[in-house]
């Protein structure tokens, strides 16, 4: 596979990048600050209710300015404006990348060959609300006549993934008489306990799955099918106990699901992207189509400020190219997520899929194999979890990582002082990881001289502060959005193919291959690797 000789590390915006960095890799937070008495304040964006600190970052005027220019001349306003026009950019699969489509207003179009697809999408709007609604008014009613208490969402991937962090984060807005779970692994332990204390009669399952073959999905909604008629008996039962997300009505229709109760999307919405589709279904019942539409607004005022705010001003871009800069030139590996709001505790392992299925790509648009490192390893927890767990690592370890915190001004459940000290805790910890404690100032504190260095911290850690008035169903739409868009911006860059995903389909391949292999009465003949067939083989064995 040929190597990209050109392109990227050929720009010039990138060779001065590499000047620059070399000139300021080893300029510590402290010299940058006693140097600009106003970098606090000056390095900040505020804008859609999103207050955006970057100044606690390894860079000067010049590295901004020509991390800016890296994304003018890798033409990002160009690839913002076909994506937002329909064209078909992801190029590998031949598709469109419109999820920006499913949070654009009534009134507007987008026209994609010619179909103005923004009205499809809001007539499953209003076919998910007008569901939703019977549901949270116990209007849609079981088998046995019995009012549906329990909504259990199966699915994976991007089916399961933002469902799973909306509803969590959006709990304090949900109809808590209803009990929603959510099934995605194939290990029958996950359905075994997401259904242990549930009765069929006020359960309804949610299926999601875009083609309705999805080997794991379908495992787990062929047993919840198995579930439903132990208890109840007749066939019939599964049109009242089940509905599906899926564009496959011959298959939704063979599983016994009335095809009416079938919620379409299309195939230009990706499944990490697809949350503010049909598959987002169980969070409408679960807080409501008036908080959902809310959601999408803030998906779509996120969506317009990335559209059409200068580079230097847009979050996402600059959340981008800051990622660039600490991946491609500081050689950082990780990316820490560490959301101030335990509601929030979802949202690191949801960008996993979001960031890392986008950009963990090897080769560039055109299929040459790219000579610069792509995408970062992202991962987290709630703050103040995580600081008695692997902040010591951040903090005194030997590797650079650059945090994202997340904050809000305003408890959705204010308690005493408890909120004022968790926001103590976020604004000291990004203090601490700039500007560190030297060796002196431990001494002055009256350290004895063996101890010095074990509690010298060395600072100069980078972080992002975002800062939000609260978490309302708006503020979440923003957040994730401002991530998606610059996963977007840090693809444009390094000219990849953020939307298609075959790295995964390998693996898929081979476990269709293995598992008759495991269940043959026989045993059968083994053509894998000399490590696979024994694995098979003792399997085979122990069960």
């Amino acid at each position: 596979m040929a190597a990209a000789k050109t392109g990227l590390t050929g720009l010039a915006s990138w060779k001065a990048l590499k000047s620059n960095f070399e000139k300021i890799k080893d300029a510590h937070l402290r010299e940058l600050f006693a140097s600009d008495p106003n970098r606090g304040s000056r390095m900040v964006i505020d804008a859609e209710g999103v207050y955006f600190d970057y100044s606690k970052h390894r860079v000067n005027d010049e590295t901004l300015k020509l991390l800016v220019k890296l994304a003018e001349e890798s033409g990002l306003k160009a690839k913002i404006d076909v994506m937002f026009r329909g064209d078909r950019i992801n190029t590998t699969e031949n598709r469109s990348v419109l999820h920006i489509a499913l949070r654009t207003p009534k009134g507007k179009s987008i026209m994609v060959d010619g179909v103005d697809v923004v009205v499809p999408v809001h007539a499953v709007l209003d076919k998910m609300a007008v569901f939703a609604d019977k549901v949270r008014k116990g209007l849609w009613k079981g088998y046995t006549g019995k009012t549906i208490r329990n909504i259990v969402n199966i699915g994976i991937g991007g089916s399961d993934l933002g469902p799973v962090m909306a509803y969590e984060a959006l709990k304090s807005y949900t109809m808590r008489g209803l009990t929603f779970r959510f099934v995605s692994n194939v290990d029958d332990t996950d359905f075994a306990e997401a259904t242990q204390d549930l009765n069929a009669e006020d359960t309804l399952f949610i299926v999601s799955s875009k083609t309705f073959t999805t080997l794991e999905t379908m495992t787990n909604a062929r047993t919840a099918r198995a579930w439903v008629l132990k208890s109840l008996k007749d066939q019939a039962a599964v049109a009242k106990h089940f509905v599906a997300v899926s564009t496959n009505t011959a298959e939704v229709s063979k599983f016994g699901i009335d095809t009416a109760n079938m919620f379409e999307f299309w195939d230009w919405v990706g499944g990490r992207y697809s949350m503010t589709s049909a598959i987002g279904l169980s969070n409408m019942i679960a807080f409501g189509p008036d908080n959902f539409r809310a959601m999408l607004d803030g998906f779509h005022r996120m969506d317009e400020h990335f559209r059409t705010t200068p580079f230097e001003k847009n979050i996402p871009v600059l959340m981008g190219l800051l990622g660039i800069w600490y991946i491609n030139f500081f050689n950082a590996e990780t990316n820490a997520v560490l959301p101030y709001e335990q509601y929030l505790k979802r949202f690191p392992a949801y960008l996993q899929q979001m960031t890392m299925e986008s950009n963990g790509k090897q080769v560039t648009m055109e299929g040459a194999r790219v000579d610069y490192q792509t995408g970062s390893i992202y991962w987290g927890e709630p703050g103040t979890n995580g600081q008695h767990s692997f902040y010591q690592l951040i903090h005194q370890g030997t590797k650079l990582i650059p945090c994202d915190f997340i904050a809000f001004a305003k408890s959705l459940n204010p308690t005493g002082n408890h909120h004022d000290i968790l926001l103590a805790n976020v604004f000291a910890q990004a203090e601490a990881l700039a500007f560190g404690k030297t060796a002196g100032e431990v001494k002055a504190d009256g350290a004895p001289d063996n101890l010095v260095s074990h509690k010298t911290f060395e600072g100069n850690k980078p972080s992002t502060m975002i800062l939000m008035d609260k978490l309302t169903p708006n503020a979440l739409g923003m957040l994730i959005a401002m991530y998606e868009h610059c996963v977007f911006t840090q693809a444009a860059v390094w000219d990849i193919n953020a939307f298609d995903q075959w790295g995964v389909q390998l693996g898929k391949v081979l476990a269709e291959k293995i598992v008759p292999e495991l269940e043959a009465k026989e045993e059968p003949v083994l053509k894998h690797d000399s490590s696979t067939n024994a694995l098979i083989k003792r399997y085979r064995k122990l069960k």
